[in-house]
């Protein structure tokens, strides 16, 4: 298994670097079932925002890319489990994809609700508005 880290997935995904782009399509288009990708959740939350700010993709293309992520067997994705139900959450609303992350990822470790002083998060994702 290698690690995969953010600048490798952008330079596949986006396909803009001259140099960087073909090393990264060889390196994951090599990885396989048995040999597969590792990519972390803060890669994850890193590419959204990459994606997001830089790039300026779409919700739609996001979800877009972290689905076809997920469903790449070749690659093995952190909590993906908790991934599939925050691209879900952030696929129908208004909420930042880290703030669907957080409060998934709280909802599965069984909490009751998750704190937040961020009247969005509280609005589009689910999160209890400390007041």
């Amino acid at each position: 298994m290698i690690g995969l880290d953010t600048n490798v997935l952008v330079r596949y995904i986006a396909q803009d670097d001259s140099k960087q782009s073909p090393k990264a399509t060889r390196l994951i288009e090599s990885l396989t079932v048995d040999a597969p990708g590792y990519v972390s959740i803060v890669s994850v939350v890193e590419l959204v925002w990459v994606l997001t700010g830089c790039y300026a993709l779409t919700r739609s293309g996001i979800c877009e890319v972290l689905e076809t992520l997920l469903r790449t067997k070749e690659i093995i994705v952190a909590n993906a489990d908790i991934l599939w139900k925050a691209v879900r959450l952030f696929k129908e609303g208004k909420a930042d994809f880290a703030d669907c992350l957080i409060e998934r990822s709280a909802n599965e470790a069984g909490c009751n609700h998750t704190a937040t002083f961020d009247r969005d998060a509280a609005r589009h994702c689910g999160m209890q508005l400390i007041e």
